[in-house]
């Protein structure tokens, strides 16, 4: 499904030029201020009850804590998220301690919405932001050991982009949308 030009210029300019680039300029550092502002709009993104059961481990290149990082990315991640002049890792609280008692069944939700407004921010102020899961979650858990209750479940790459956006963009109708999850299993 190409991109549609003609249908994302009635979307937010800040939504339809949003990419996830595959090369990031690593001479970009990402400044305190930047990081900042990143992580107020995620502070700012609604939660059920208000419980925002999300937190997140940022590091930058040159800081003790970026290769603490580094050292878990799949090598397919690792070739262009090393170069971003920011790694932030998302954390989710699902549980309450080390009980098994659920904290949130929406905590997945809710970090995924503070993890867009991050996104869209950086796109706000001439960043780029690319969310993946390339990385050994066991061993990252383990080297940052988060406490009991927490969960890593992403990670976002922030920087300068390198890379231009595609020209053609893979995106699904929004009739697809709205039919996908009623679709006989095995359609396409």
């Amino acid at each position: 499904m190409p991109h549609d030009l003609e249908r994302s210029d009635r979307i937010h300019p800040l939504l339809a030029d949003r990419f996830s680039p595959y090369k990031f300029d690593p001479s970009a550092l990402v400044d305190d201020h930047a990081l900042e502002l990143l992580l107020e709009a995620a502070r700012w993104s609604p939660s059920a009850g208000n419980s925002q059961p999300w937190g997140f481990f940022p590091v930058r290149p040159g800081e003790p804590d970026h290769e603490r990082v580094l050292r878990h990315l799949a090598p397919s991640s690792a070739r262009w998220a090393a170069d971003a002049g920011l790694l932030v890792v998302a954390l989710t609280r699902r549980h309450v301690d080390d009980s098994g008692t659920v904290y949130s069944e929406f905590a997945d939700y809710d970090l995924g919405q503070a993890v867009a407004h991050l996104s869209i921010q950086a796109q706000a102020m001439g960043l780029a932001s690319h969310q993946f899961r390339a990385f050994d979650l066991e061993a990252l858990t383990g080297e940052l050991r988060p406490n009991p209750g927490w969960s890593i479940v992403s990670m976002i790459a922030v920087g300068r982009a390198a890379d231009e956006p595609p020209v053609v963009r893979e995106r699904r109708s929004t009739a697809d949308l709205r039919a996908a999850p009623w679709r006989p299993v095995g359609d396409v």
